[in-house]
């Protein structure tokens, strides 16, 4: 070793980020092993590197003994006792040792070793950039596919996304240029493995974040947001300043930003609706762009019942039930609807008017109120989402919704 190579490491050092000590230990570690694989020994051995000079000293760790059994692993008292009379039984002395051609093999195993902790160091590097920016945006360029897997262009790195991750009936052509969630950021043998998503909601959540400065500033908030990618997506939003409309915050001057949202996401269509704190008023808004007009809630049970004109079930349902689906997952509750005849018809089975239902709704919150003080250790029941959250008991309306589905919804 020499000048130059200590010159090397501290370019290295400052172009790669690698830490030239880092280095030196590991070159360290790596010749003790070249040492005792090129020469055979079972000795203990120590290798120095000098940090300024790069010179490099071998010593051969031996325990002082009064009878040497062992001479690979042990030397006499009264051999170190001529070196330097303070040394005493059971006292380690370091001898160093010249062998032939270490040169050689310390240059070689220097090398490698310094090339692999370049690589070490650079996949650390990339690491580190992206897993501070997991669920963050990144643009990137489609570079191939494989096994309906995307393989992405990052700049620094390659990212795959994967088949369940992309949009429903998009394309993904070499050298297209996309804008894409990530989702995870973990570390393989080959290196840190990044999987990017097309298709989950927090993607439509930083696009917001990105293209509407209110959002970004945190005076208009995302509450949530339900999608089925490529299809359609819900999302609430509520202002915390009483001057800002959070609706045409987000939709912009005729509608210039959602509309550039939805170009970045294959023209996917975006319902943004008010969220309130009243549910009953919250899930009248989640069904948009249908017109409800009454909701009756049972809290007990966290779910809903709907009613909407006549004419406008089959929007209220969307097209196989999407515009409920959704609704309900943007919400967190149960959701029946029922057109104004249904509900008459479904008072008259049960013998009851409105006021009588509004009753048995609030009475069925004392009972489960009375049950929890009655066991107040119980656990809650984690709610469920998504599809189970839809108890139209009537499935007939699901199908007259997908019959009269020619309605045109006003979809922003």
């Amino acid at each position: 070793m020499n000048q130059e190579f200590i010159d090397a490491l501290s370019e290295i050092e400052k172009e790669k980020g690698i830490s030239k000590e880092i280095v030196f230990e590991a070159l360290e570690s790596a010749l003790v092993s070249s040492y005792r694989k090129n020469y055979g020994t079972s000795e203990n051995v120590i290798v120095n590197m000098d940090r300024e000079t790069g010179e490099i000293k071998l010593f051969a760790s031996k325990n002082i003994v009064e009878k040497v059994e062992d001479p690979q692993l042990e030397v006499s008292i009264e051999e170190v006792k001529k070196i330097n009379p303070n040394y005493e039984i059971g006292d380690v002395y370091n001898q160093e040792i010249h062998p032939k051609n270490f040169g050689r093999i310390a240059a070689q195993t220097a090398k490698q070793v310094v090339i692999q902790r370049i690589k070490d160091a650079e996949r650390d590097i990339v690491f580190d950039e992206y897993v501070e920016r997991e669920k963050e945006i990144i643009t990137g360029l489609v570079q191939r596919k494989s096994y309906n897997n995307v393989y992405v262009d990052l700049g620094t790195t390659e990212a795959i996304l994967p088949y369940s991750e992309q949009i429903s009936g998009e394309s993904y052509n070499h050298g297209d240029r996309y804008k894409m969630l990530i989702l995870s950021v973990e570390k393989s043998t080959k290196g840190p493995q990044i999987v990017l998503s097309r298709s989950h909601p927090d993607l439509v959540k930083r696009l917001f974040e990105l293209e509407i400065p209110e959002v970004s500033e945190g005076i208009v908030e995302i509450y949530s947001i339900s999608r089925e990618a490529g299809s359609r997506t819900k999302i609430a939003v509520f202002s915390r300043d009483p001057e800002v409309d959070p609706l045409g915050a987000c939709v912009g001057y005729k509608g210039q930003r959602v509309n550039a949202i939805v170009d970045e996401i294959d023209n996917e269509k975006i319902d943004i609706v008010i969220y309130e704190k009243d549910i009953d008023k919250f899930i009248a808004n989640s069904l948009s762009p249908s017109k409800v007009e009454k909701v009756f809630v049972n809290e007990a049970e966290k779910s809903a019942l709907a009613i909407v004109p006549d004419y406008q079930l089959s929007l209220a349902i969307g097209k196989e039930g999407q515009n409920v689906r959704l609704a309900a997952k943007l919400t967190g509750w149960k959701i029946d609807i029922k057109s104004n005849l249904q509900f008459e018809e479904y008072l008259e089975e049960r013998n009851m008017t409105e006021e009588e239902l509004i009753e048995e709704y609030e009475n069925s919150v004392k009972e489960s109120t009375e049950e929890v003080t009655e066991d107040i250790n119980m656990p809650e029941e984690e709610q469920a989402l998504g599809e189970d959250n839809i108890t139209n008991e009537d499935s007939d309306n699901l199908e007259d919704a997908n019959e009269e589905s020619s309605v045109e919804e006003n979809e922003i």
